[in-house]
């Protein structure tokens, strides 16, 4: 699943996400989703959260459901 859909995003997932410093890179950041700071159901870069250890970046990949 792609992290475009908040409907698809929940705390406690482990989510690939690209962090701002890493887009033109696209290297990707694994953790849980603490958070979900994108307030729209959807994003076509992928919703904005933060990660347990504080990370934040837009989701690019849902790993556990």
């Amino acid at each position: 699943m792609n992290g475009q859909q908040r409907s698809n995003i929940s705390k406690g997932l482990e989510v690939d996400i690209v962090l701002k410093a890493d887009q033109r890179t696209g290297k990707l950041t694994r953790g849980v989703v603490k958070d979900i700071l994108t307030k729209s159901s959807f994003h076509p870069h992928g919703i904005k959260v933060r990660l347990e250890d504080g990370s934040v970046g837009r989701v690019q990949h849902i790993i556990s459901t």
